[in-house]
């Protein structure tokens, strides 16, 4: 029978459990560890708060809560928070918070007077909630783990996508691949992506009218006649992705596909995503796909076995950054 947990000669143990918004993935990466998903009750009262209790002793054991914070983003939230002081009040050793998408990391400076700075806000209550340690993937930007007082490791699932169009080949020439970056704050992704393809590079200037809101000025590079990628963090409304299609087929590309790590997939994403003439788009299971989604378009990669490897290497206090051979700070 399979066990709920790993034990070290130290008596040390490690316990994975999920919140509502990543039960499938919790799944998946206790399935890489060997082990069971922790059991916990999460449930909404009519009032709409949130009850956690975890079913099972977790009294000096290091446990891993996975939790996206994705729609709906308070309540996802609200959970983990209460999940992890629900831990700490049951005398866990160490809480580790998996959070493979942080919500509200894009609101990570003050753009105009009078805002908040709403990602380390999230930091603060995630550390006031008693959270030992955060594991999280391809944030918006770097200086979301300067945010924390605590230790934050960083994780990308960019070499999931690379190994997905080298395994797909392409036009089998990877010279006549290009790979697009949607703006210059993700160039230097855009041209990690190029090197380990063997492919060339281009980048779109963007402009933001309006949240959510994305308007392509001029492209530079060359992707007449190449298969061109457009690689991103996240796709939210696909605004942004959209008008970068656009531009790209104008300017005579081949056959565009579109990657990024968190498929958010907000309001009229699908739509604008099938009327675009767009050949396939990948991401992966940070968040859950919505039941909607046009599965003839949209591939979904599991980042379950890169978190399974590194919530094993936390527990066992080795590297981290080995599991990504020191790439995983690509902003």
């Amino acid at each position: 029978m399979t066990s709920t947990s790993i034990d070290r000669e130290d008596s040390k143990r490690l316990m994975v459990f999920a919140g509502r918004s990543s039960r499938d993935l919790g799944e998946r990466i206790a399935d890489r560890l060997g082990i069971e998903l922790g059991d916990v009750t999460l449930k909404t009262f009519a009032n709409g708060e949130i009850y956690v209790r975890f079913e099972e002793s977790i009294r000096g054991a290091d446990i891993f809560l996975v939790q996206s914070t994705c729609r709906p983003v308070n309540d996802a939230l609200m959970e983990l928070l209460i999940m992890i002081d629900a831990a700490k009040l049951a005398s866990a050793h160490r809480i580790n918070a998996v959070i493979p998408w942080y919500g509200y990391s894009r609101q990570d400076k003050k753009s105009a007077p009078r805002e908040p700075i709403t990602a380390k806000l999230v930091a603060e209550l995630l550390q006031a909630a008693g959270v030992d340690r955060v594991l999280t993937m391809d944030l918006h930007a770097g200086q979301v783990q300067g945010f924390f007082q605590i230790p934050v490791d960083h994780m990308t699932a960019i070499p999931l996508l690379v190994d997905h169009f080298r395994e797909r080949q392409l036009s089998g020439d990877l010279g006549k691949i290009v790979v697009v970056s949607p703006d210059a704050g993700r160039a230097k992704l855009a041209n990690h992506v190029a090197e380990k393809l063997g492919a060339r590079l281009a980048l779109l200037a963007k402009q933001r009218p309006e949240h959510n809101e994305a308007e392509i000025t001029f492209l530079v590079g060359d992707v007449k006649g190449r298969d061109a990628i457009l690689i991103d963090d996240m796709i939210d409304t696909a605004g942004t992705l959209a008008a970068g299609i656009k531009t790209i087929k104008k300017a005579g590309a081949n056959r565009v596909f579109a990657a990024a790590v968190h498929g958010i997939f907000s309001g009229p994403a699908f739509e604008r995503l099938q009327g675009s003439g767009l050949e396939e788009v990948v991401v992966t299971d940070t968040i859950p796909l919505a039941e909607n989604a046009p599965g003839d378009l949209i591939k979904v990669v599991s980042v379950a076995g890169i978190l399974a490897d590194s919530v094993h290497n936390v527990f066992c206090d080795e590297s981290v950054s080995e599991i990504f051979s020191g790439e995983n700070q690509l902003f």
